[in-house]
């Protein structure tokens, strides 16, 4: 979280870095890094509560004159230094509804049915360098107006997919595994 909070403060177009929570040790460590805490209530917390909720809460609970919500998600810690600041003029210039980050798939994709192993998004025997692009939503960021958070929306039917094609990309962290697979490239990145 605490990754999340400083790469947003550095940000000048960034009037407030705020953390919903009703974590009193998230609370703490949020606040000691910088950030406003919003309290959120316990019926808008919990694994299945979609982020839209709390960023509504947030919202609802703030001055009316906020346009525009950046979403640094706390389990994609590690961005690229100039990502937020290219993804925001793109987002301005082009008067977007909301942007947010994709990442190139080059996986082969299939389904297994009645056990046995249908491809979905190759032949058999094609190269992957052949496969038709697709792209997964990597987490990274998400700039969104507020009028459409409000709507229940982060990423509009307009938005703008800003591909990003970065080791940070494919971090997203649920496990032990993927925490330690973050720090490794945390450390690679701060070493080179």
């Amino acid at each position: 979280m605490v990754h999340s909070i400083n790469y947003a403060k550095q940000f000048a177009f960034i009037d407030q870095v705020y953390v919903s929570t009703d974590c009193k040790e998230i609370k703490v460590v949020a606040i000691k890094a910088g950030a406003k805490v919003i309290d959120r209530p316990e019926v808008l917390s919990g694994d299945f509560e979609p982020t839209v909720t709390a960023l509504k809460h947030v919202i609802e609970g703030l001055d009316n004159t906020i346009e525009t919500i950046i979403l640094l998600q706390p389990t994609n810690p590690l961005r690229p230094n100039n990502l937020l600041s290219d993804a925001y003029t793109l987002y301005i210039n082009k008067n977007y509804n909301s942007l947010f980050t994709v990442s190139r798939n080059y996986n082969k994709f299939g389904k297994i049915d009645k056990g046995l192993f249908k491809p979905y998004n190759y032949k058999i025997g094609q190269r992957s360098q052949d496969l038709e692009p697709l792209y997964f939503e990597n987490g990274l960021l998400y700039i969104t107006k507020v009028e459409h958070i409000l709507n229940h929306k982060i990423i509009t039917e307009d938005a703008l997919p800003m591909e990003v094609n970065h080791p940070f990309a494919t971090i997203d962290i649920d496990t032990q595994d993927d925490f330690d697979y973050a720090e490794y490239l945390y450390n690679k990145h701060i070493n080179e």
